[in-house]
């Protein structure tokens, strides 16, 4: 038996449905109208070809929290579906789920341009289905350093425009949680617009329970809990009595201003007795006053950098019907995160068959300054993630699992990875990246299957373990530190901020470290990127564009930092040898090489993608060509200042002229872009 769905089919929504449902009904009404070409038609009572409902007892829809079943009705002849679910978040996926099993739409299809397939008509099995309990309690993202999101449009805060896209992916996923961006006005229409949407809105372990920056609240006072508890908990009252009629995840915690360590300001707690007792203490009191307001909460205390380091240690105590968030360190590894140079490696999980509730604060997509992705896929294999993950479960941290979301848009194969595993508990991820391209591309589907495979072996491998892959941010910020630290005249001196990739050698070594480490990476990415080309012709405009913006781009972006860092490291050797000239040629090239990633990133910024990277302000591409456009123009200024002719005299010049022509005819200096190319030229470089 089979069910028709098609321009004609009706549907009905339960009577005065919550603002998540009506979300969900324009989801599935665009879906429909995209599909058929016709808007469809809600009908308010009577009979629906399509019923979205509340289910009652005979339909024995799963009991759990957000279930939802189909059930195929015969009305006299007709045959109707009915989509019930236990509350409202249950019918808001119950929806979604027959957008995506029955209309064809992908949970990414914003992000990926992946809209469905019209048709006349859909036949789908009349088969009664009941979905499962997802494998964990509460999934979500937190959408993290969204500069991207935030440069997106000219609206600040970023609006509903911006955010529904983000929402909606989320929800498709099977999201139910979010921490809406980091540390925007609170003014803004993201906290609202995700509990419109039904999610449960979580917070930010330095903002505890979502409240106002001390520091921004009491300006000039002293941002310590000893000295000024009733202030804080002022703020604290208030959060609470904004959020408390909502779905909230409460996040209790005490960091200081700034998302640092409060001793930093209060350096009266100099022993980890101390610094625990005080966090315990505040965990406490933000528990009662939470308790005091809302009845049966959930609550979860971050357990992140040195607070990890203190509850491991015995100095912190949290009550067990608390969630625990274990964090991973930024580049997808159970253990402490590196901060600057050290990097204890402390592993970040419970102990199996610990007590209370855990979870984990996990990233596909990172910024450190160091090594992290941000612009680009995360750098490891895709098996780290599975292992990591599975592992977290197998100890019992599956309460809860945050994401770190970035941009969304460069992260979404990593992303519908966590996404099997947060409602299945596990993932083969060989299976999942061929069920993931086949989604993405009808066509040259084990070949590019084979290219995301390839991207992982691509990524430089900077230290012994095996997440120790670099990003999109290991180009940049240490290119940058090497030409300030080198134009400061401090090069006598080892640059300390780099130790963490170099060990403990001079500052020369250093650079040349860093130069071959990109050098070497850079013939693996020209050979991805031409297989990448091979495979374009063969595809259909709109997968070309797609193959080209979700992994050409990314792979474009590492191979211009390679060939740039690697320029650098030239350019600085040139000029310990005394030659001014080569290394200003070699910086120019630097600075040509960077360039690429921003034409790239143009690229990419097609259609509704317009400006979407004008805010690469982490990463920050731009900034990066600009110190190499300082580097070249300082470098210029040690020989051919100040008429800035003498190189052109000396190395470019006919020797038929050098001795003969007139100076005051010839005034012009070459600009530094065409002084190097022909200098380029000349040297065979």
């Amino acid at each position: 038996m089979t069910f028709t769905i098609d321009k004609n089919t009706t549907y009905r929504l339960p009577e005065q449905a919550a603002s998540s449902v009506a979300h969900a009904w324009d989801m599935v009404k665009r879906d429909h109208e995209h599909v058929f070409g016709t808007a469809p038609v809600l009908i308010e009572q009577g009979q629906a070809d399509v019923v979205f409902r509340y289910a009652h007892p005979e339909d024995q829809c799963p009991q759990h929290a957000e279930a939802f079943c189909f059930r195929f009705v015969h009305d006299g002849d007709r045959l109707t579906l009915h989509i019930a679910a236990a509350d409202q978040l249950g019918l808001v996926y119950g929806m979604l789920r027959y957008s995506e099993k029955f209309l064809g739409v992908d949970p990414f299809w914003f992000w990926a341009d992946l809209p469905p397939k019209q048709r006349d008509h859909i036949e789908v099995p009349a088969e009664n289905y009941d979905a499962p309990q997802p494998s964990v309690r509460f999934r979500g993202w937190f959408v993290n350093d969204e500069v991207c999101l935030i440069g997106w449009k000219e609206e600040y805060p970023p609006s509903r425009e911006v955010w529904q896209p983000v929402f909606e992916a989320l929800l498709r996923c099977g999201g139910n949680m979010v921490i809406p961006g980091t540390d925007l006005p609170k003014h803004g229409v993201h906290a609202d617009l995700a509990a419109e949407m039904g999610l449960w809105v979580t917070h930010h372990h330095a903002e505890p329970l979502g409240a106002e920056m001390f520091l921004r609240a009491y300006p000039g006072k002293q941002a310590s809990y000893q000295t000024n508890p009733d202030l804080f908990e002022q703020l604290w009252e208030e959060a609470i009595n904004k959020q408390k009629d909502r779905n909230i995840v409460w996040v209790l915690s005490f960091r200081g201003q700034g998302d640092q360590p409060f001793w930093i300001q209060d350096p009266s707690f100099d022993t980890p007795e101390k610094r625990g007792e005080m966090i315990s203490r505040v965990v406490r009191r933000q528990y009662d006053m939470v308790r005091a307001k809302v009845a049966d909460p959930y609550c979860c205390v971050a357990l992140y950098g040195e607070i990890s380091e203190l509850y491991k240690a015995g100095h912190i105590d949290i009550p067990d019907d608390i969630i625990k968030i274990w964090a991973d360190n930024g580049y997808g590894k159970m253990v402490s995160r590196r901060n600057g140079n050290e990097n204890s490696r402390v592993p970040a999980l419970p102990n199996k068959n610990e007590a209370g509730k855990h979870g984990i604060y996990y990233h596909v997509t990172f910024h450190d300054l160091q090594a992290s992705n941000h612009l680009t896929m995360f750098s490891a294999n895709a098996d780290l993630i599975k292992r990591e993950v599975e592992e977290a479960f197998g100890v019992g941290a599956k309460d809860y699992v945050l994401v770190n979301s970035g941009n969304i848009r460069p992260h979404l194969y990593t992303l519908d990875l966590v996404r099997e595993l947060w409602l299945r508990g596990q993932a083969n991820t060989e299976e999942h990246l061929h069920s993931f391209v086949s989604r993405m591309f009808s066509t040259k589907r084990s070949e590019i299957a084979e290219l995301y495979c390839d991207y992982a072996t691509r990524t430089i491998q900077y230290g012994p373990n095996e997440d120790d892959k670099a990003g999109d941010e290991f180009y940049h910020h240490p290119a940058r530190e090497i030409v300030g630290h080198w134009l400061r005249g401090k090069s006598d001196q080892p640059l300390a901020s780099l130790k963490w990739v170099t060990g403990e050698v001079d500052f020369p070594v250093q650079v040349e470290r860093l130069r071959k480490l990109c050098a070497d990476a850079i013939p693996g990415w020209t050979d991805m990127l031409e297989n990448i080309e091979r495979i374009l012709p063969a595809l259909d405009e709109a997968e070309r564009i797609r193959l080209q913006d979700h992994l050409q781009l990314h792979a474009a972006l590492h191979r211009s930092g390679c060939e740039g860092f690697a320029k650098l490291g030239q350019s600085y050797q040139a000029y310990r040898d005394g030659n001014n000239p080569l290394a200003f040629v070699y910086a120019s090239q630097a600075m040509w090489k960077y360039e690429q990633g921003l034409k790239a990133l143009k690229r990419a910024e097609h259609g509704k993608w317009e400006h979407f990277f004008r805010a690469d302000w982490l990463t920050n591409i731009k900034s990066t060509v600009g110190n190499m456009d300082t580097l070249r123009r300082w470098l210029r200024m040690q020989g051919d200042n100040p008429d800035f002719f003498k190189w052109y005299k000396t190395y470019l010049m006919p020797e038929t002229e050098k001795y003969i022509y007139l100076e005051n005819t010839h005034r012009n200096p070459l600009s530094d872009d065409e002084l190097a190319r022909q200098l380029a030229e000349k040297f065979g470089v």
